[in-house]
């Protein structure tokens, strides 16, 4: 592709997919890559009683990575934009932040940063899931749960957030305060949760009853489908439901104009979505 862009998401940590991942920015040279949350081990640090270990797999590993990645590019080095996702301890998200005087990346979530002619939104929250973890959760549209599903006012957190915060905070709200009236057409968002009932937020979860109450198979954001459907972004990017591309088969999808692409992937293999901003439709996957 001309003008590639890269987008993986949900590596959960595992060094075998980002060492594939340097390897193809390396040899592809894209002109940004985008990394869609869940970045780090799975509930490394979730519920730890030793936080003076936070960081290992930040410091050791993913920051020297990108940082060797930009010394050996120079001046070929990508637009790096990325977000943490629910499986992600906030605990950390200092350090990302931090990590940004190295100029390996850029920590979008609940920001806008310009990118060519294009203006890159991120938003890291999801709806309400049945984990502990609630670092990255939120209600949605209002305070309803699903069934088998665990309240944002339970669980654990890494990081305290006032109670009257998380009682109202929905990320129908958040997106409203992130966008206000900013024209679309030329919008990239970097969501980790995927939006309701498409192609995108199918999970695993056929026949399973709670309660007699039969779960609901569709488990992404209303708020975000209403928020595509009503304002039509160029292109927005997904993951966080690993077996929705198996069970659908399909890893893409659209609402009106708006193209959705997801790079979550059940299996041990990298996902990589590639993507050109001019011929979006002509985006491809490739299992590393």
């Amino acid at each position: 592709m001309i003008n590639t862009n890269f987008f993986v998401s949900d590596l959960h940590g595992s060094t075998g997919r980002y060492l594939k991942l340097f390897q193809k920015i390396e040899e592809e040279k894209p002109g940004a890559v985008f990394l869609g949350g869940d970045l780090l081990p799975s509930g490394l640090f979730a519920f730890s009683h030793h936080p003076e270990h936070a960081g290992d797999f930040l410091q050791d590993f993913l920051i020297p990575g990108f940082r060797e990645l930009k010394s050996k590019l120079a001046s070929a080095y990508p637009r790096v934009f990325l977000i943490l996702g629910n499986d992600d301890s906030k605990f950390e998200e200092s350090l990302f932040v931090e990590a940004e005087k190295f100029e390996i990346w850029q920590y979008i979530h609940n920001k806008k940063i310009n990118y060519k002619s294009f203006t890159v939104y991120g938003y890291a929250n999801v709806p309400p899931t049945p984990f502990q973890l609630k670092d990255w959760e939120c209600f949605d549209v209002s305070q309803f749960v699903d069934p088998g599903c665990v309240s944002p006012e339970a669980g654990r957190r890494t990081v305290p957030v006032p109670a009257n915060q998380i009682k109202y905070a929905t990320i129908q709200n958040d997106l409203e305060k992130l966008v206000g009236k900013a024209e679309m057409s030329n919008a990239i968002f970097l969501f980790h949760t995927p939006p309701y009932q498409t192609k995108l937020d199918r999970a695993a979860l056929d026949g399973k009853m709670i309660d007699h109450v039969p779960l609901d198979v569709h488990v992404g954001s209303i708020a975000v489908k209403r928020f595509i459907e009503q304002r039509q972004p160029l292109l927005t990017l997904h993951g966080h439901i690993h077996e929705s591309a198996r069970i659908t088969g399909s890893w893409r999808d659209k609402i009106g104009t708006t193209a959705m692409l997801s790079a979550a992937h059940d299996g041990e293999e990298l996902a990589l979505v590639r993507f050109d901003l001019g011929r979006i439709e002509a985006a491809e996957r490739e299992l590393i």
